[in-house]
């Protein structure tokens, strides 16, 4: 019953914020927080416009005189929808300046997690169930390595697994996030779909990469990792691994709906016989459990032959068995690491593997974060210099597959990796480069 004069009277004190907020409240509200008059007081506080005179009075800018078209010949919300772009534009300009320096033995830029932070970017997972709520989870444990973060949700308030139907993974930025105060949960945002995960019948449908004493865990490409309570089958913790490569993309760029699409790749010329195959790539490797790195290492001028393309994948061999020079010991005990608010463990012989893998220009070519575990095998070894039980590690998606083998010496305990092996498929590789092997 306020009259709208006094409404809008009330508006002009509040920030930008608060008005898109208020905004959302009915539709009056909406028409009034729109007003042209307001936006372009918050819009010249920060942006000079075109065709304004000022003038200081009582120790703050106010106008004098607006060109009438700065107000009357524009539709409502235009200043508005100006300021969102303008701000949105700035925060992109310093994301860009700090993605711009790139790591050489990484292909990936050097400050990736002072542009995330730069972008007030953040990640949530939406559970639905079988009846179509959706379950928001915001509260998330953070972990940066090299090459890539790992998100962790716990809570004591999961949905029963048995009614889940999917999850969904979203990276959230603050619609303004220029706004000096820390960004609210209820403030407006934008979602960006990263994935969406199917978790009926999850224990059947998912690969199962280890358990301890409380939980078990079930994976599922790309990178999500379920821990479960053994005694009750229900959500103990929910773990994501989210590789660097086209992160900020992904979690920005996309709608609450779509996932943002990549751009094909231009292929450069190269001048080598296609008789020589594929050469002078690099990988960055590391294996990590949380707070401990197991290895982390750089692989360069790996290659492959014509010979060495067979059943559509196309072989990098890293590690050779035949090789003990290369042979790589794993540092500390393996295991991942895990949390709630009252347990945590370490479920051991299971952690994390972050490849990248770079072109002969320095480009990422394929990269992931991935959960992984080391299963013994039935072979025993055959190395003179290694005597003890074999572990496999394999790591499969569309465009390629790792396959690790290690030997555990028990007089020292540590592993060593003694064969290392990347697969890519051909037809990965004829995209990347419009090439047909």
């Amino acid at each position: 019953s306020m009259p709208s004069e006094m409404v809008m009277k009330i508006f002009t004190y509040l920030d930008a914020v608060s008005l898109l907020c208020v905004g959302c409240v009915n539709k009056r509200f909406y028409h009034l927080a729109n007003d042209n008059r307001i936006w372009l007081k918050i819009y010249s506080s920060c942006f000079q416009p075109k065709r304004t005179i000022w003038t200081m009075k009582s120790d703050q800018a106010e106008t004098v005189s607006l060109d009438c078209a700065a107000l009357h010949d524009r539709k409502p919300g235009y200043w508005k929808k100006e300021y969102i772009f303008k701000q949105i534009a700035a925060v992109k300009t310093r994301v860009m300046r700090l993605v711009k320096p790139v790591d050489p033995y990484t292909g990936l830029p050097c400050k990736n997690k002072e542009a995330m932070k730069a972008s007030g970017l953040s990640w949530i997972i939406v559970l639905k169930d079988k009846n179509g709520k959706e379950h928001v989870m915001e509260k998330a444990n953070l972990l940066f390595k090299d090459t890539s973060v790992t998100v962790l949700w716990y809570s004591t308030s999961w949905p029963c697994l048995d009614i889940l139907s999917t999850l969904k993974l979203f990276g959230v930025t603050p619609l303004l996030p220029e706004q000096s105060r820390a960004p609210s949960k209820n403030g407006p945002r934008r979602r960006s779909l990263i994935a969406e995960y199917h978790l009926a019948n999850l224990t059947e449908s998912s690969v199962a990469v280890g358990a301890d004493k409380l939980v078990q865990l079930f994976s599922l490409n790309p990178g999500l990792l379920v821990g479960l309570w053994k005694e009750k089958n229900e959500i103990a913790f929910v773990m994501v691994s989210l590789h660097y490569h086209q992160l900020l993309e992904r979690s920005t760029l996309g709608s609450a709906t779509l996932q943002y699409a990549l751009p094909p790749n231009k292929p450069v010329l190269d001048d080598v016989d296609p008789e020589y195959g594929l050469h002078d790539y690099n990988l960055h490797l590391d294996m990590h459990g949380g707070s401990c790195t197991y290895l982390c290492g750089t692989f360069k001028n790996l290659f492959c032959r014509k010979g060495d393309i067979e059943n559509g994948f196309l072989r990098l061999t890293v590690v050779s068995l035949k090789d003990n020079t290369k042979h790589l010991p794993l540092i500390g005990t393996v295991g991942l690491s895990w949390e709630t608010d009252v347990f945590k463990g370490n479920v051991k012989d299971c952690y994390v593997m972050d490849v990248t893998l770079l072109d002969e220009t320095g480009k990422p070519f394929w990269c992931f974060s991935a959960p992984v575990y080391m299963e013994l095998s039935s072979n025993a070894s055959s190395l003179y210099d290694y005597m003890g039980h074999i572990y496999t590690t394999d790591y499969a998606d569309s465009e390629g597959k790792v396959c690790v083998e290690l030997v555990w010496l028990e007089e020292t305990k540590e592993y060593f990796i003694v064969n290392l092996v990347l697969y890519i498929s051909t037809k990965k590789v004829n995209n990347w480069y419009g090439t047909n092997y």
